[in-house]
């Protein structure tokens, strides 16, 4: 599949070529957004390559990514900008409602935009040197990419106010701690551990992992009785999906791993 940017790139991994690894790659602006590369990233998860059961994002160089590239900021009327922050919207809405699941692996600043697109992916592994800031509070801006949406989801909005109105900036294992990653990992294994996890969801039903990425968000901003009639009918599809029942049946017949504390 072209991409047409040479700030991301896109290789497949695994026996299968199962896994998707996409790499932001603009070291030299420690991976700074841009609109092409914005754009670009939509495009790989609105024509994934057919196979594709997981993705891994992350950035080549010593940074994940260090938000918005402030250099290529123009001026913009009120309805420029509203454009502008849908533009994004659109775009990284394909990576958290796309068609796989996908895994972040953090490193140096998760900062601004980095942190933005960081939390549209499902699970986030951040190694030692990884952190996180939203630094728009200080620079008279406000997030645009998504933000305000689904970082409070992850730490709360009385959290991500104060990153932006002080500026504060969380290490790594303050940010596993507050539920801005999932996995702390020692430096330099961020991408190590993503992509075992990315081997281990491939494995799972896609009808399962689809319900993951696409219902259990959903339900959980449902009311209650709304929630479990829509749990009731994804479990009832999933279910209902010919590889379901076969791995249901493997494990009845012994021949399926059973769950240990390891």
């Amino acid at each position: 599949m072209p991409i047409h940017s040479t700030d991301i790139s896109l290789s497949l991994q695994g026996a299968s070529s199962e896994i998707a690894v996409i790499t932001l790659n603009r070291p030299a602006k420690r991976n700074a957004l841009n609109d092409g590369l914005i754009l670009a990233l939509r495009d790989i998860f609105q024509a994934m390559p057919h196979g594709v059961r997981a993705a891994v994002i992350h950035g080549s160089g010593d940074h994940f990514c260090a938000g918005l590239d402030l250099s290529e900021l123009s001026e913009r009327d009120a309805g420029q900008g509203l454009h502008h922050s849908r533009m994004w919207h659109s775009a990284l809405e394909c990576v958290q409602y796309g068609p796989v699941p996908v895994v972040a692996a953090l490193h140096g600043a998760v900062v601004g935009g980095g942190l933005e697109l960081a939390s549209t992916c499902h699970i986030r592994v951040a190694d030692e040197s990884a952190f996180f800031a939203l630094p728009e509070g200080s620079r008279g801006i406000f997030v645009g990419g998504g933000g305000s949406v689904r970082i409070p989801r992850l730490i709360g909005a009385a959290r991500m106010a104060d990153m932006m109105f002080t500026g504060r900036v969380y290490k790594a294992p303050e940010a596993e701690r507050i539920g801005l990653t999932q996995y702390l990992v020692p430096q330099g294994t961020a991408l190590e551990k993503a992509m075992e996890l990315a081997a281990r969801i491939a494995q799972n039903a896609p009808l399962t992992n689809y319900a993951l990425m696409h219902a259990l968000p959903r339900i959980a901003e449902q009311p209650a009785d709304q929630g479990y009639l829509t749990e009731a009918m994804m479990a009832a599809i999933a279910q209902s999906d010919p590889e379901a029942k076969s791995r249901v049946r493997a494990f009845l017949e012994g021949r399926a791993a059973k769950v240990n504390k390891e």
